[in-house]
């Protein structure tokens, strides 16, 4: 089994920055995908920023440009990095993780998820 567990969040005014992050820790053989989700009030979570094992990335249109996902491998964490941020990026951000415990066994792990609110 393992744990994610996310900080970095609080409140900012808007042009502002800020940085998640997002540590797993438990039994892990390996971590595969990592990304990173929000969740506005009323509305559905949403996926906005991944990244692969090979470093690869992508992102969605509504955060491109303004946010940056990291990773690094040695410590099991995953980053994102928060600039210009927006009234409209206030959200409950979660990571999600697919670590492996052994060679053949993988599982989806998710954040306790933290906030962010940005201020007008």
């Amino acid at each position: 089994q393992a744990q994610l567990v996310e900080s970095g969040g609080g409140l900012v005014q808007a042009g502002g920055s800020l940085r998640l992050s997002c540590a797993a820790s438990g039994t892990i053989f390996s971590i595969s995908a990592m990304s990173w989700f929000r969740q506005a009030p009323g509305k559905q979570r949403e996926g906005i920023a991944h990244i692969t094992s090979g470093g690869s990335t992508n992102y969605a249109d509504s955060v491109k440009g303004r946010f940056t996902i990291s990773r690094d491998n040695a410590k099991y964490t995953v980053y994102l990095q928060m600039n210009s941020l927006k009234p409209e990026d206030t959200a409950v951000y979660y990571c999600k993780m697919v670590i492996s415990s052994s060679r053949n066994t993988a599982n989806i792990y998710w954040g306790q998820g933290i906030q962010v609110t940005v201020s007008s």
